[in-house]
């Protein structure tokens, strides 16, 4: 009995090195195009992103840039920088599901889940339906 509680607790403790840490991906990030850094935070036990920086904040009329691709006619005034466009993510042992992203150049929302790669870069797989049917990004940490 004595061999069993060892092996038992030993196989715990394996398998606690696989998981992530639930936070690790709070902080800035870097879209794959490099156009806006996202930074993720969390509300309680839900994960969500803001646009914290734009490579260019303003359009080629010198207009800053909104949310024009917005379904909602109430939501086309308001400015892409700060936008928020990820929400209610969880954490599940691990990567991050249940959320949405919101695209801002297609006006449109999608499912997304998130994962932690070993390099440290960050998976987005955003998709509608079932997450074969989407398109993934890395983005990377902003130092």
């Amino acid at each position: 009995m004595k061999y069993f509680s060892l092996m038992l607790l030993l196989t715990a403790i394996s398998f606690s090195g696989f998981t992530q840490n639930k936070d690790a991906i709070l902080g800035k990030w870097i879209n794959s195009t490099g156009e806006a850094h996202v930074e993720i935070t969390k509300k309680s036990d839900k994960y969500f992103g803001k646009i914290v920086w734009l490579k260019e904040t303003k359009d080629d009329k010198g207009i800053v840039k909104t949310d024009l691709k917005n379904p909602d006619s109430n939501l086309k005034t308001r400015p892409i920088l700060g936008l928020e466009i990820l929400k209610d993510f969880v954490f599940t042992g691990s990567k991050w599901t249940d959320g949405t992203i919101y695209d801002p150049k297609s006006g449109k929302t999608y499912s997304c889940n998130m994962t932690l790669k070993d390099s440290g870069q960050l998976n987005m797989r955003g998709y509608v339906g079932i997450s074969l049917i989407g398109r993934s990004e890395v983005w990377k940490r902003v130092k």
